[in-house]
Order: C-alpha cells, then sequence, then structure tokens
C-alpha cells in the first residue's frame, strides 16, 4: 500500500472492559487499583493528532505494527505523569515529543481515585521548550503533581514499575544495590525505603562520630602526655636557670684571670729581653777580624781561576785542529776504498757481458732449427680459403634456422599469452560459478547436493536437464530480482498483451523478459507462471504518475526502479486496490554467467592446446638443427686457428733472430779494458797516500804543543786549589760565628715580638674583663664581684673545667624557656574542655547505634521476608519454563547498608551453573526473560498502581515467549493485581488469553476511520454474515 502524505492512526480495543468504560462510570472505575489509568488522551503527540485510549483494569496487551504509535502511548504515560524525556531515552527536550510541524501538543491522564478521579494534562510548547499543568483542567505547578503522582505512588522513573522500551537493556545494567532500592520503591512498604535511607544516613553520622570520637580520644591522649612532659619541663627549666648562673659569673672571672696571667708573662719577658741585646752587642765585636782574611783569600783565588780558563780555551783550540787533521786522514781513507770499489765492480761487469753474449749464441742456434723444421708450411693459403668457404655456407644454414626459430617463438608466445587471457576469463567466469554455487549451498543445501548428483548423473537423462535458476539466468540490467527453479512447458515466445510502445508515455521501457536471458526451459516457465512476459518496466516517472497508471493501463502488476506494484479488484466496491512493496535486494543474481562465452572460450582454448603442440615439435627439431651447426662451425674455426697460428710462428722466429743479432753485435762493442782500469787505480791511490802523510807530521806537532799546555794548567790548578782550602776554613769559621750571632738575633728578636704581643693582649683582656662586668674604661673591679669571684676557682684550669661542666649540665635542658610554664597551663585547660567535648559525642554516639539498632530490626526483618517471597515466585516462574532462577538479598558487610543489595541469579542450561544476572554473560533473549520474570514476580507482591513494559519480548525464541506470555496473562489477570501494560508488535499464534485482559491495536493508516466511529459489534456481525454467505 502507498504511504500517505498524513497519517490519522488510531488505536482500538478488544475486551471485556474497555468498549464501554470511561471516567464517569463507576461501574467500571471501582475495578480500578487506586492510582491506576482509566483513560489518555494525546493531541499532536508524536505519531498522533488525535487519539483517546481507555485501559483495562488488569492486563492491557497493546499491539501494533512497527512505528504506528506503540511506544508513543508509553511516551504520553510517562511525560503525562511529570516523567523526564531522558528517562524514555529518545529525546532529551520534551518539545521534540510534540508532532512535526505543530506548536503544542497535549498529554492528559486520568487516574483512578477515591472518591473522584483525578486528570493530569500537560501542554507541552515547541517555541520555548516548556509545559504548562493543569489538575482536573485548572491550572497548576509541577511540584503539586509531582506531590499528587507520589501521593499514588507512582514512580514513572524506576525501571521496576515503568520499562520503556529504550530502556529495557538497562535492567540488566543495573547494580544490586540500585535493583534494591527500586524494588524496595516499587513493592515494599512506604516506611520500608524511607528506613533505609535513615540507616544509610545514620551510618554515614555513626562513621563520622566513630572517626570524631577516635580522633579526639588519640588527640586527648597525645595532649595528656604533653602535659606530662610539660610538668618535668618546667622542673628542668628552674634547674638549667641555676646552672646558666654560675655560668655567667665564671665567664665573668675568667678575662680577669686571663689578664693577671698575661700580665705576669710580660714582666718576666722583659727582663729576658734585656739580657739577650747585651749578648748580641759581644758577638758583633767579635766576627770584624775574621771577615778581613776572607776578603783577600777571595782575591786570590779569582786571580788563579781566570789563568786556569785562558789555558784551557788554548788547549780546546788545539784539540779542534787535531780533530780536523784527523777527519782529513779518515777522508783519504774512504777515497783509496772507493777506488778499489770501483775496479771490482768494472770485473763483474766484463764476467756478466761475456755469459750474455754466450746465452745469445745459444738461443739464436735453437731458434733456427726450430725454423728449420717448418720449411715444409710454407703454402697454407689453400687450406685457409677452403675453410672459409665451409664457414660462409655453414653460416648461412644457421640464419635460416635462426630465423625459424625466432618466428616459431613469437608464434608461441603468441599462442601462451591468449592462452593465459582465456583461462584468467574463464577463471573469472569459474569463481562467479563458484560464488554462485557456494550462496545456493549456503541458502538452500539439499538443492546443491542434488545439483552435484545431477552433474555426476547427466548421462542418465534422455534430455536436457537444467540447473537452478540461479545459476542459469544472467541478469544484463542487474535488476534486484529473485528466482526460483522449476519445469514448465514452453511458453517462452508468447507475445506480450501489448506493445511496449504504448505503455512509454507512461515511463515503461521494457517488459521484465527482456531484462535477463535465460536457459529456455527457464524463460518458458516464468512465462507460463509468473508472466515475465506481460510485466511491464518503468522508471521514476512511472512511480510519480502511478494513480493514473493503474486506473488508465489496467494492468496487474508494475515494477518501477524501487517499487513493485500489484493491482486487485475489490470484491466489496469493485474499485481497483494497490500495494507497493520495495524491492528486495538481489541474493542470487547479483553476479552472471554467461555460458555461451565459456563455451566458446573452452573451444579456443582447445585450439591454443593443439597449435602449442604442434609449435613445440616444429621448434624441437630446428633446436637440434641449429645445435648440429654450432658444432660443425666449432670444428672448422678450430681448423683455421691451427693454420693462421703455424704461418705466425715462423715470422714470429724470424723477427727474434733478427733481434739477438743486434743484441749480440751491441755486446761485444761494449767490451771493458780492465788491465788499463787497474794501472789508473794505483796512480790515484798513491797521490792520497802522500797526502796522508802530509796530514800525519802536522798531527804530531799539534799535539805536542797541547801536551805542554795540560802541564801548566795542571800546575794553575794545584795553586788554586790550596787558595780554596784556605778561604773554605776561613768561611768555615765565620759561618760557625755569623750562626751564634743570626741565633742572638733571631731570639732578641722573638723576645721583643713577643713583648709585643704581650702588651697587646694584656689591654685586649683588660678591654673584654670591663666589657663583660659592664664597666667603663677607668672603672675597677666592684667589691660584689670580688667577693664573687673569691668563691670561684683560682686559675684557668678550673675555671675552664667548672664552666664545661656547667656547660654540659646546661645543655642537657635543651628546648627549654619561659613559655614552657605558660605553655603547660594553656594544655591543662584545654585537655579539660576536651575531656568534657569526647564525652558529649559518645552519648551521641550511642544513641545513634540506638537507633540504628532500632531501624534495621523494622527494615531488615521485612525487607528479608519480602526477598524471600520475591524469590519464591521468581524461582516458581522459572522452575515453569525447566529453568532455574533465584533472588537474594546481597550483603557484603552487615553495617554497610548503601552496599545491600538484590542479586539475581540464573540457569538457562541444565549443563550449566547459577550465574548472575550481568550486562554481558546472558544473551539478549535470557535477559529479557529474566527482566519479565523478575517483574512479574513484583507484580502480585506490587503496591504500584500500573506497570509498563515495552517490547520486552523482541529478544525471546518462540517457546520462552509463549512461556512468558502465558504468566504475564496468568499473573496480571488475577484479582488482586494492579494494572499491567503490555507492548508488544507480534504475537504468536494460538495463545492463551483471559476475559479480564484488554487487547488495544494500534493501526495507521489513509482510510483509518475515526475513533469515535469505530462499532466493534457491528464489525464482527458483518464478519458473521460474510462468513455464513461463504459457506453458502
Amino acid at each position: 500500500m502507498a504511504v500517505p502524505e498524513k497519517r490519522n492512526p488510531g488505536v482500538y480495543q478488544l475486551g471485556t472492559s474497555s468498549s464501554q468504560g470511561t471516567a464517569g462510570n463507576a461501574k467500571e472505575c471501582h475495578r480500578f487499583v487506586e492510582g491506576s489509568i482509566v483513560r489518555i488522551f494525546m493531541e499532536n503527540f508524536l505519531t498522533y493528532d488525535t487519539c483517546e485510549v481507555h485501559p483495562g483494569p488488569n492486563l492491557n496487551l497493546i499491539v501494533g505494527a512497527n512505528g504506528t504509535g506503540k511506544s508513543s502511548i508509553v511516551c504520553a504515560i510517562c511525560l503525562g505523569l511529570a516523567g523526564k524525556p531522558s528517562f524514555i531515552g529518545r529525546a532529551d527536550k520534551v518539545g521534540l515529543f510534540v508532532k512535526q510541524g505543530c506548536l503544542k501538543g497535549v498529554v492528559e491522564i486520568e487516574l483512578s481515585k477515591t472518591p473522584e478521579n483525578i486528570i493530569i494534562t500537560r501542554e507541552i510548547h515547541v517555541v520555548n521548550n516548556a509545559s504548562a499543568w493543569f489538575i482536573n483542567r485548572k491550572p497548576t505547578t509541577l511540584k503539586t503533581v509531582e506531590e499528587q503522582i507520589a501521593a499514588l505512588n507512582i514512580q514513572v522513573d524506576n525501571l521496576c514499575q515503568f520499562l520503556p522500551q529504550d530502556r529495557v537493556g538497562e535492567f540488566a545494567k543495573l547494580s544490586k544495590v540500585e535493583l534494591l532500592e527500586a524494588t524496595e520503591k516499587s513493592i515494599g512498604p512506604p516506611e520500608m525505603y524511607q528506613f533505609h535511607c535513615e540507616l544509610k544516613n545514620f551510618r554515614e553520622k555513626e562513621r563520622e562520630l566513630e572517626n570524631l570520637c577516635r580522633d579526639k580520644a588519640n588527640s586527648l591522649e597525645k595532649m595528656k602526655q604533653r602535659v606530662e612532659r610539660y610538668k618535668q619541663d618546667v622542673e628542668r627549666y628552674h634547674e638549667r636557670k641555676r646552672h646558666l648562673d654560675l655560668i655567667e659569673m665564671l665567664e665573668r672571672k675568667r678575662p680577669w684571670v686571663e689578664y693577671e696571667n698575661v700580665r705576669e708573662q710580660h714582666e718576666a719577658l722583659k727582663q729576658i729581653r734585656e739580657q739577650a741585646k747585651e749578648e748580641l752587642k759581644n758577638l758583633k765585636e767579635q766576627q770584624s777580624p775574621v771577615t778581613k782574611k776572607i776578603q783577600e783569600t777571595e782575591e786570590s783565588f779569582k786571580s788563579l781561576d781566570m789563568k786556569i780558563r785562558h789555558k784551557a780555551a788554548e788547549i780546546k783550540d788545539i784539540s779542534q785542529k787535531c780533530k780536523q787533521k784527523q777527519d782529513a786522514l779518515d777522508m783519504k781513507d774512504k777515497q783509496i776504498e772507493e777506488i778499489h770499489q770501483c775496479l771490482r765492480m768494472k770485473k763483474d761487469e766484463e764476467m756478466d757481458r761475456q755469459k750474455k753474449i754466450q746465452n745469445t749464441h745459444r738461443m739464436i742456434e735453437d731458434w733456427k732449427n726450430e725454423l728449420n723444421t717448418m720449411a715444409g708450411c710454407e703454402n697454407l693459403q689453400p687450406q685457409t680459403d677452403a675453410i672459409n668457404n665451409d664457414l660462409k655456407k655453414l653460416q648461412e644454414e644457421r640464419a635460416i634456422i635462426d630465423s625459424d626459430i625466432t618466428d616459431l617463438t613469437a608464434d608461441k608466445i603468441n599462442q601462451e599469452r591468449e592462452k593465459k587471457r582465456i583461462i584468467d576469463r574463464l577463471g573469472q567466469l569459474n569463481n562467479v560459478m563458484n560464488m554462485k554455487e557456494e550462496n545456493l549451498k549456503g541458502k538452500f543445501k539439499d538443492t546443491h547436493s542434488a545439483l552435484m548428483w545431477l552433474r555426476e548423473n547427466k548421462d542418465k537423462f534422455q534430455k536436457r536437464v537444467c540447473e537452478p535458476m540461479m545459476l542459469e539466468m544472467r541478469d544484463h540490467q542487474k535488476l534486484r530480482v529473485n528466482a526460483v527453479c522449476a519445469p514448465a512447458e514452453s511458453c517462452a515466445e508468447n507475445i506480450p498483451s501489448r506493445p511496449i510502445e504504448e505503455l512509454h508515455r507512461y515511463g515503461f521501457f521494457s517488459y521484465l523478459r527482456e531484462l535477463f536471458d535465460a536457459p529456455h526451459p527457464v524463460m518458458s516457465y516464468l512465462c507460463s507462471q509468473y508472466r515475465v512476459h506481460d510485466v511491464p518496466v518503468g522508471t521514476e516517472k512511472t512511480r510519480s504518475m502511478i494513480d493514473r497508471v493503474i486506473q488508465e493501463t489496467k494492468l496487474r502488476q508494475i515494477y518501477t526502479a524501487e517499487e513493485k506494484y500489484v493491482v486487485k479488484i475489490s470484491a466489496y466496491t469493485n474499485l481497483p486496490l494497490s500495494t507497493n512493496t520495495f524491492v528486495r535486494a538481489a541474493q542470487f543474481l547479483t553476479s552472471s554467467v554467461d555460458t555461451d562465452e565459456r563455451r566458446q572460450l573452452e573451444k579456443q582454448l582447445q585450439d591454443i592446446n593443439n597449435t602449442l603442440k604442434t609449435l613445440d615439435v616444429r621448434l624441437t627439431t630446428s633446436l637440434e638443427k641449429q645445435k648440429h651447426l654450432e658444432r660443425r662451425d666449432n670444428e672448422l674455426r678450430q681448423q683455421k686457428k691451427e693454420i693462421l697460428e703455424k704461418g705466425n710462428r715462423r715470422r714470429q722466429l724470424e723477427s727474434k733472430i733478427s733481434v739477438k743479432y743486434d743484441s749480440l753485435r751491441q755486446l761485444e762493442q761494449d767490451a771493458i779494458d780492465l788491465e788499463e782500469q787497474s794501472k789508473q787505480a794505483d796512480v790515484k791511490v798513491k797521490e792520497i797516500n802522500n797526502q796522508k802523510a802530509r796530514l800525519v807530521t802536522e798531527l804530531t806537532q799539534l799535539i805536542k804543543n797541547c801536551v805542554s799546555l795540560n802541564i801548566l794548567k795542571a800546575d794553575l790548578i794545584l795553586q788554586s786549589t790550596a787558595v780554596a782550602a784556605e778561604k773554605i776554613r776561613l768561611e768555615t769559621e765565620y759561618k760557625a760565628a755569623s750562626g751564634q750571632l743570626k741565633a742572638a738575633e733571631q731570639r732578641f728578636r722573638e723576645l721583643d715580638d713577643r713583648k709585643r704581643v704581650l702588651v697587646e693582649n694584656c689591654k685586649e683582656l683588660l678591654k673584654k674583663a670591663q666589657q663583660v662586668c659592664r664597666l667603663g674604661l677607668d672603672e675597677h673591679l666592684p667589691k660584689e664581684f670580688q667577693t664573687a669571684f673569691q668563691a670561684l676557682p683560682a686559675t684557668l684550669e678550673e675555671i675552664d673545667a667548672f664552666l664545661n661542666e656547667e656547660k654540659t649540665r646546661a645543655s642537657c635542658f635543651t628546648g627549654l624557656n619561659a613559655s614552657v610554664v605558660e605553655e603547660y597551663v594553656k594544655q591543662t585547660q584545654e585537655i579539660e574542655q576536651l575531656t568534657v567535648y569526647l564525652e558529649e559525642k559518645k552519648k551521641e554516639l550511642d544513641n545513634y547505634r540506638q537507633n540504628i539498632s532500632q531501624v534495621k530490626e523494622r527494615w531488615l526483618n521485612p525487607l528479608k521476608k519480602l526477598i524471600e517471597e520475591i524469590n519464591e515466585k521468581f524461582s516458581n516462574f522459572f522452575s515453569a519454563m525447566q529453568c532455574v532462577g533465584e533472588v537474594d538479598l546481597h550483603v557484603e558487610n552487615e553495617e554497610e547498608y548503601d552496599k545491600y543489595g538484590v542479586r539475581i541469579r540464573v540457569k538457562f542450561h541444565s549443563s550449566s551453573e547459577l550465574h548472575e544476572l550481568t550486562p554481558y554473560h546472558q544473551s539478549g533473549g535470557e535477559k529479557s526473560v529474566s527482566t519479565i520474570l523478575y517483574l512479574m514476580a513484583l507484580q502480585e507482591l506490587n503496591r504500584c498502581p500500573f506497570r509498563v513494559v515495552d517490547e520486552i519480548n523482541q529478544g525471546m525464541d518462540p517457546i520462552n515467549e509463549r512461556r512468558v506470555f502465558e504468566m504475564v496473562v496468568n499473573t496480571a489477570c488475577k484479582e488482586s493485581t494492579s494494572q499491567y501494560f503490555f507492548i508488544t508488535p507480534k504475537l504468536l499464534q494460538n495463545l492463551t488469553y483471559n476475559d479480564k485482559m484488554t487487547v488495544l491495536f494500534v493501526y495507521n493508516g489513509p482510510f483509518m476511520l475515526e475513533s469515535i466511529k469505530w462499532n466493534f459489534k457491528a464489525f464482527s456481525r458483518r464478519r458473521r454474515r460474510l462468513g455464513k454467505i461463504a459457506q453458502q
């Protein structure tokens, strides 16, 4: 059916409690639990223009296709009862729930209440995303509405009471603590959740008080210890002060004792200095004559030293001349040796020349003998010409063979290239066929098995048996068309009811048969069964004028680019009715294979293989001939090479003999006269010996002069030695006297320095002593200090020892000052105050513990009983489904009330263990089953007026869905239970229903009746009447 531009959805009701039920019908309203929903009105809300729903007091089953507006009813309940948009999970702004194109939407909820129902109205404005609230048509505030809803125990933000479609998966994500709080709010007594919150608050305050008392007690203990230490410090402070006073008096006396000691030292040193001064004067008078003798001896020693140095210079000059003469003699000896060496070299050179001449004669004789043996090989040209002719003929034959091989190789390469192209193309076609066969195997395993058997047993059939259509058909236009295979009579050539040209003005361009090809039997069946030859295919133009096409062409089936239209004639109005569906994506014909191309390629491949075999035989024969010709060519070339080598050898020998004769003549011309060379050498040696004799005479005279000078020098050295000894003796005596004089001078200077230092020390010590006692420069020591000093030690050693002892004792009292006493008093007062404060907090902590004990007993016992009841019902529901489920109270620490939680454990398979319900362990269907059964376990215990569950059965398998539906019907239709809304887009067949349940059908479309015109009884009567007519 075509999608209308404007939707007029409607909700229609089937059941025993709602067809005539209204807000003012007291007879029906008494069956509703207080707070149940009696009526829901929506205007310009999501998919609805205007809609009013009257649910029943028990189970309300809301059924409708996806997108019709089932969840819109759930959204209306949530938002109409002051719920937040974020809880629904669809949008974060309430203005987005107003129908598109409208500025205002209205949701009105009528709740059952004694003595008069309450009507809550919410107007939603798109402009500023605001809401206006009304109670019983009177304006009110959101807070007042929330108070009214809370008084009826309605909790649209509790997943145990209100579970919208987009929040179904979040139920399994609830932590144990969150699930406990949701359960308490949903089915527990009003005070249960309040007790739980009080316990958590009491426990938090108890923990704070415990920590406070513990901290304060620790602080009190530390303060007491500190005060005890302060008490000892006060006593030590006074003792330390006595030591410090004594130290101060000792430090005042010590400078005076030091001053007196230094003054006495100064007086003694002054007398010793005068004695040293007199002794120094006597030593200086005794040393004057020795100094004069030393000066005379020094002058005599310097005169002798000058004479010795003059003689040494003359001796050095003569020695240098002697060395020069000796070097000249050595040079003459070397010249003689060089002359003898040159003569020996001439002799060796002449012997080498004689040997070379003999060797050259021998080599010439050998080459002449070899040349005589080659006299018979002078004319080799005829043999060379014959071999060259044979080689030329051989080259011509090889060129012909090489040309044939090149041609054959090129032909073979071309054929192999063509063969590769055909094999690649066949591979592509085979891959497409394999893909299609794998697709067939995955979708229809039995059909694939039959296909394999057919291919193996084709010889058993008399005629052709076509393979499945998805393997035979080729889709040229790539249309998304699916087809199946079946036998049929030949109708492949049937003519369409009208030419396609007549339909061009409607946008049609071809009939369906023309858009693909297939084997003749397959096409025949398709034309007979589906009339593909008479089904036109149109464009977007056809779709835009589809109403006109249906009215004017009277076609029964039409395809456009994306849709398929089927036209039927209504049995009631005799008017054409059309339904349109989207053309599904192709599953089997997305890849096609051209069988004609495949057969042609296989034939070409066979021809190419035969051609390649012929080419291989010819190529092998040519290659053998080529090898034979190469061997013959190598033999001829080797013969030619040997002949040419013989002619070249003769010419080489003649050339070598000529060169050796020239070398021999040169050697004979280079002869050396050894006798003449020996005479010349003797003349040169004689001349050199004469020169050596003259040099020896001169050297002898120089040596004599040097000896006489050395004798004179030795005499001067002896005289100098005697003078030096006398000088050393005088200097030794002088040094001894000088040592005594220096020692006396040094002693006098030291004594004078010490005297000066003692004077300075006396002044400094006196000044220091006066400063310590706080006296002026001219003041004397007071009598009170003199009296005090008499009781103290008199020497510095005793004072220092006594002072160190007192300082050591005082140092033992470190960290003490005058504030110790003040701190001691202050800490004592703080201890008294903290003790009083700690007693008060302990009493407060005892009161909190008593309150916790009382509230815990009033909360925990009913909670355990409630969890046991939930567990019993939850376990029974799971047992009915042949599964196992448990609910228990999870406690990590009995004192941590904020960590109490509800734990759900389930087991869906006998081979597995019980596992806690988590978002990850169970499948989607198992989580849905666990969620709905937990909610059903709460249903009979529930004190909330209604419960909403939206599309929780989507992930279940049919078996579990049927079991769960039966449990929901049995539980929600009991007298003691509250109202229940169960939303689903589908239902299984042959489900169990109850007279107390209400079924709400949600439809939409352009031909829907308004809700006020809907008459279910009239429709039922008409349906029964038509059934009777059909039976007749």
